[in-house]
């Protein structure tokens, strides 16, 4: 009985690990397209569209921020 609770102890903070990584880097990210639209309402709105289209495009990490930053550059107010 003391190997179960020590085996589900470890596999829960094991998740919950893992869910605070994914989390801290999904608020990272969008944090870093807000960034790039400044105080614009709707260039803000855009760029966490942007932030949608690469996830679905599975940029890779790395090159996200420059992926950003030439959506950004694309703007069109409007």
């Amino acid at each position: 009985m003391d190997y179960f609770i020590v085996v589900i102890t470890t596999l829960a903070g094991l998740y919950f690990h893992w869910w605070l990584y994914v989390r801290i880097r999904r608020w990272m990210d969008r944090d870093l397209a807000l960034s790039m639209a400044g105080a614009d309402e709707g260039k803000k709105a855009y760029m966490l569209k942007c932030l949608d289209n690469a996830r679905a495009q599975k940029v890779k990490r790395a090159e996200l921020a420059a992926w950003l930053e030439r959506e950004a550059a694309g703007y069109q107010a409007g």
